[in-house]
C-alpha cells in the first residue's frame, strides 16, 4: 500500500518520493496518536496541520502539538505502542529516540521551551520509491508543548487514510496567530524560516482572520510582549518592522526546497509584502 500511496504523489524524482513518503509517516503517526486518545489531551496545530487538512501547497517536516491543559508531567511515552502497531500494520519500521535541543543546534522550533517534549521517528529498513529499492532518510519531528498558552478554539478534522480517523486540531485563526507569533519572535536573526512567509501569504489571499487575542497570549507566554493587549495599529508595526529588516534573500531560500514551484517567489520584496499585509484581516 505505501508504494501506491506514494505514487498518488506523482512524484517526478526520489527528493519528491522522500518528501512524499515523509507526509504519509506524518498520517501514519497522527492514527497511531488517535488511535492512543492521544487527542483526548492535545490538538494539532503548525505548518503541517495546515498542509494535510487545509490544502497549504508545501511540504512540512515537524507534528507540533499542544496540550490542551498545562501538565508539566506530560510525557509521549505511553503513546508509542500505538505509534509503532500503526507502522507495523503498514509494514513499517520505525524507532522513537528523544530529541535533544539545544541552543546551538535549534534552527527547527520557534522557541527554545524547556517544558515541550521533543521526540523523533526514524524509519528503518528500505522501501520502494518508483522502483527503486533505497533507505530513504526520513525523520518525523514530535513536538509537545506541555504548559502551552491557551485560549485557543479546536475543532475535529478527518482523515481517511491510513484508516478513517479524526484528529483535534487548531482551528484556522488560532494557527494563524501561532504562525504570526512564530514569524515575529523566532530566537535567531540570520536563520530565518521561509516557510512562515509562505504561509502567512497564503493565510492572507485565503482571507483567514487572525485571532489577535491568542497572538497575544503566545507573544507574552515567549517574553516577547509584555502588555495585556496589543492594538491592531500596534501589530501592524511589528509586522512592518519586520519586513523592512529581514533579509529577503534568506526567507526565499529556506521555502524552495518545500515547494513545486520557486518562479512563484519572483514577486517576493519587502515591497510586494508590504503591500500584502494591507489585505490581512484581524478577528
Amino acid at each position: 500500500m505505501i508504494k501506491e500511496w506514494i505514487a498518488e504523489y506523482k512524484p517526478r524524482n526520489a527528493d519528491e518520493a522522500s518528501q512524499a513518503l515523509r507526509e504519509i509517516m506524518q498520517e501514519i503517526a497522527l492514527a497511531g496518536l488517535s488511535r492512543g486518545a492521544f487527542f483526548e489531551k492535545a490538538a494539532f496545530y503548525g505548518g503541517t496541520a495546515l498542509r494535510i487538512f487545509h490544502g497549504l501547497d508545501r511540504f512540512s517536516e515537524d507534528l507540533d502539538f499542544s496540550l490542551l491543559e498545562v501538565n508539566p508531567k506530560f510525557t509521549l511515552d505511553p503513546f508509542f505502542p500505538a505509534i509503532e502497531a500503526e507502522f507495523d500494520a503498514m509494514g513499517l519500521k520505525v524507532s522513537i529516540r528523544e530529541k535533544k535541543k539545544t541552543l546551538v543546534n535549534n534552527i527547527d522550533s520557534a522557541f527554545l521551551k524547556p517544558d515541550t517534549v521533543w521526540r523523533e521517528l526514524v524509519l528503518e529498513g528500505t522501501i520502494p520509491q518508483n522502483g527503486l529499492d533505497q533507505k530513504p532518510s526520513v525523520t518525523i519531528k514530535l513536538e509537545v508543548d506541555r504548559e502551552p498558552p491557551l485560549g485557543f478554539d479546536t475543532e475535529e478534522k478527518l482523515l481517511i487514510k491510513p484508516v478513517s480517523f479524526y484528529v483535534k486540531c487548531f482551528t484556522l485563526p488560532h494557527l494563524f496567530a501561532g504562525k504570526m507569533h512564530a514569524l515575529l519572535f523566532r530566537k535567531w536573526k540570520e536563520n530565518v524560516k521561509g516557510r512562515d512567509w509562505y504561509d502567512m501569504e497564503w493565510y492572507i489571499k485565503k482571507g483567514i482572520p487572525l485571532d489577535l487575542n491568542h497572538f497575544v497570549m503566545r507573544a507574552r507566554d515567549s517574553g516577547d510582549w509584555k502588555e495585556a493587549t496589543i492594538s491592531e495599529k500596534g501589530f501592524h508595526d511589528l509586522l512592518e518592522h519586520k519586513i523592512k529588516t529581514v533579509n529577503m534573500d534568506r526567507v526565499k531560500a529556506d521555502i524552495r526546497r518545500f515547494i513545486a514551484n520557486p518562479e512563484r517567489l519572483d514577486i517576493w520584496s519587502s515591497a510586494y509584502f508590504l503591500d500584502l499585509v494591507k489585505h490581512l484581516k484581524i478577528a
